[in-house]
């Protein structure tokens, strides 16, 4: 993905220490995210964007958004640095907020807590500290409701990114798990007043029969793609674990060999001593039992956020259906 630092800064020196703490979004922003991927999405396949906007004290206020281009291996002479810098000089000479905010990705079911996702963003919060990703869910949306929200990295996981030791050791030391990876930014979104009453006038417009639509039950096909998901990363939870554990007996045979090794070189130093020998001569014993490579303890975290994100997807949707059944068995008691 195309890097922030050749892009203009949105934040100030007055800004930079403060953290975001709500994002301001307006409605056409909103949009423009959902026309791109209706366009250019299909299926699970992932659309990205560039958001702009500006910083205010403690609010990131997004106002503009562009996509990312869909281009073929065959669009080899294509450079999206150079698009993506041209399109933001053509958004300043018109006098559009042109300043780089942040980043928009569709998903699919949930699916978005990636490696690439984690690289991306600590590119961007690292050269942007006020930077967030809006993440899209058009499966949700298209149950009625709208699902957009926005993620930063934490602090903790930041220092690690920065250091790059994501060993077993690095991560215990930091205290960081599954939960302390994404930190959640509550979204505001703001429309201005003729819209509003554009959308007031299109509520009285709109019939009966496509409100009654909100209380669909039929969620099963919804339902049921969301647990395969879920238990697909639960599979690959369990291989990460069935590797941590062959990692730990292979780690604690060598330190038995090891032990063994040092207690017959003690006894036989002894004996020739006793002898009026020599000694052995020294030897590192870190080049003899060189310790095993311990799996990649940052992969298994990312598996456990995908499984916790997939949780609490199906416990929101399992949530809203509970409602919209008991509302239908009152209003079937009262007829």
């Amino acid at each position: 993905m195309y890097s922030p630092e050749d892009t203009e800064m949105a934040s100030t020196a007055g800004t930079l220490d403060s953290p975001v703490k709500q994002i301001q979004i307006e409605g056409m922003v909103v949009l423009k995210i959902i026309k791109h991927y209706q366009e250019e999405g299909q299926g699970s396949e992932v659309v990205q964007g560039v958001l702009l906007g500006l910083v205010v004290e403690d609010r990131l206020e997004i106002t503009n958004c562009f996509p990312f281009p869909q281009h073929t291996e065959d669009d080899a002479d294509f450079d999206e640095v150079q698009y993506q810098m041209e399109m933001m000089r053509s958004l300043r000479h018109v006098n559009i907020d042109h300043l780089h905010v942040g980043w928009y990705q569709s998903t699919y079911y949930g699916s978005f807590v990636s490696r690439a996702l984690l690289d991306s963003q600590f590119s961007y919060q690292h050269a942007i500290e006020e930077s967030v990703v809006l993440i899209y869910d058009p499966i949700k949306t298209g149950q009625g409701s709208l699902s957009l929200k926005a993620y930063r990295l934490t602090p903790k996981l930041m220092e690690i990114c920065k250091e790059k030791d994501f060993t077993p050791e690095g991560l215990k030391k930091a205290n960081i798990g599954f939960e302390h990876m994404f930190e959640e930014v509550p979204i505001v979104i703001r429309n201005s007043h003729l819209i509003n009453v554009l959308m007031w006038e299109l509520e009285d417009k709109s019939t009966v029969a496509d409100k009654h639509e909100l209380l669909n039950l039929s969620s099963s096909n919804h339902l049921e793609k969301s647990l395969q998901l879920l238990m697909d990363r639960v599979d690959d939870m369990s291989q990460d674990i069935v590797k941590f554990n062959t990692y730990s007996r292979n780690l604690s045979k060598q330190q038995q060999q090891k032990h063994q090794y040092l207690q017959r070189r003690q006894q036989e130093n002894a004996q020739r001593q006793s002898r009026g020998e020599p000694q052995l001569p020294e030897e590192d014993i870190n080049k003899m039992f060189k310790p095993p490579q311990p799996p990649p303890r940052m992969d298994t975290l990312l598996i456990a956020g995908q499984v916790n994100n997939y949780c609490q997807n199906v416990k929101e949707f399992t949530s809203q259906n509970l409602g919209k059944l008991f509302m239908a068995e009152a209003l079937q008691g009262h007829n």
